[in-house]
């Protein structure tokens, strides 16, 4: 398997500073690679590609002895690669007939990622491996950075990235090889049945709890952007106020991912099978614009479900969720969503009267009465078993 591990970085002032500068020639670099693409194709036609721009990168390097040719020549061509993936993907949505999205020029605070392409080119993860602590990453140009390695790396380093966080700098290792975990059988299935509510509501009955973090956090959100707004733009203590901002997001953030892991972790262990429903979430949280005859109808009342929607962090317990099962050797299926909510799990009549309001269900057909989440879930759980024996008889 292909796995990531995130570690936080403790980098000395002088590294600090000297991974900001990495940062900034990169940033100028992919935008300068932008601008070359977009020139040459206004003024000449002529589609530039990533080979011809690699290819320049060393008359670059020559001409700014004490810029660019301070970095890794394969960090700066996977930057290369990453604006050209950004144009691969902008002709692949024209194609497609959906919004293009052309390629943007990034800003400063928009380009928060420089890549290695491979382990000892440029960079070299456990620069000092004899050392048994600390552990240090060591970067062309920055240094050997110390590496606040919680958790134990598994297969083989492949890439390696730096990433800035708001004050903070994490270094990202993708590995291969990375072995699974399988755990003991239990001989059980779970259906689960996201909300806002809860979580997430198992077909036995329990409730992952929502927390809220956006939520929990918003009065001193409120209270940081006011401040943040009233400061002169330019000035130092907006940069301040505006770190401060993004400190309480990632706060938010890293609260969330850490229940995510935690509800996750829990099902992996408990279940052999789990069902779950395959939303998409980008569709449920559009932006309501009302009906034809009346154009602000509900979007207030909508524009909050959405918000709850993602804070309650959907897609990354699913991602998570998925990761996790995978490592245990747990069967992971997704069903389709529709009508689980309003199908009575005992007799199967299937009506909009079934469910009363957001947490009671009583079938109009036989009477049956439960947990509207509750019945969603066994239902969920029912269509994924289903399938399930669909697939061993194909």
């Amino acid at each position: 398997m292909r796995r990531s591990f995130k570690f936080l970085l403790r980098p000395t002032a002088r590294q600090a500073a000297a991974l900001a500068a990495c940062l900034e020639d990169h940033r100028q670099l992919y935008n300068g690679a932008l601008e070359h693409r977009r020139t040459a194709y206004a003024r000449a036609g002529v589609r530039v590609r990533y080979g011809d721009q690699s290819g320049e990168l060393k008359h670059i390097r020559a001409g700014d002895p004490q810029g660019q040719a301070r970095w890794s020549f394969s960090s700066q061509q996977a930057t290369l690669r990453r604006l050209d993936k950004a144009f691969t993907a902008f002709f692949t949505r024209v194609r497609r007939g959906r919004t293009p999205g052309f390629p943007r020029f990034k800003g400063q605070g928009r380009f928060d990622t420089v890549e290695w392409p491979r382990d000892g080119d440029g960079c070299r993860w456990d620069s000092q491996p004899h050392h048994p602590a600390p552990v240090f990453v060591r970067l062309q140009g920055i240094g050997h950075v110390r590496v606040h390695r919680h958790r134990r790396v598994q297969g083989t380093v492949k890439t390696i990235g730096v990433k800035r966080e708001g004050r903070r700098w994490y270094v990202v290792l993708s590995c291969d090889n990375v072995p699974a975990r399988p755990l003991p059988a239990t001989g059980t299935a779970v259906g689960l049945d996201r909300g806002v509510a809860w979580l997430a509501t198992t077909s036995d009955g329990d409730h992952i709890d929502n927390r809220r973090r956006l939520a929990a956090s918003a009065a001193r959100l409120a209270a940081a952007q006011r401040d943040l707004a009233r400061k002169k733009r330019g000035s130092n203590r907006r940069r301040k106020a505006a770190a401060r901002v993004a400190a309480l997001h990632g706060g938010v953030r890293r609260r969330r991912l850490d229940g995510a892991h935690k509800a996750a972790l829990t099902l992996v262990r408990g279940y052999d099978v789990i069902v779950h429903e395959d939303l998409r979430i980008a569709n449920m949280t559009r932006s309501a614009f009302g009906t034809i005859e009346r154009p602000g109808r509900g979007v207030a009342a909508k524009s909050g479900l959405n918000k709850s929607i993602l804070d309650a962090g959907w897609g990354v317990f699913l991602q998570i969720l998925s990761h996790k099962a995978e490592s245990a050797g747990r069967l992971l299926i997704a069903v389709n969503p529709a009508g689980t909510s309003r199908t009575c799990a005992r007799c199967g009549h299937c009506a909009a009267d079934n469910r009363l309001t957001q947490a009671a269900f009583r079938c109009t057909a036989c009477g049956h009465t439960a947990h509207a989440d509750v019945n969603a879930a066994v239902n969920i759980l029912r269509a994924g078993l289903a399938l399930r024996r669909a697939a061993e008889a194909a």
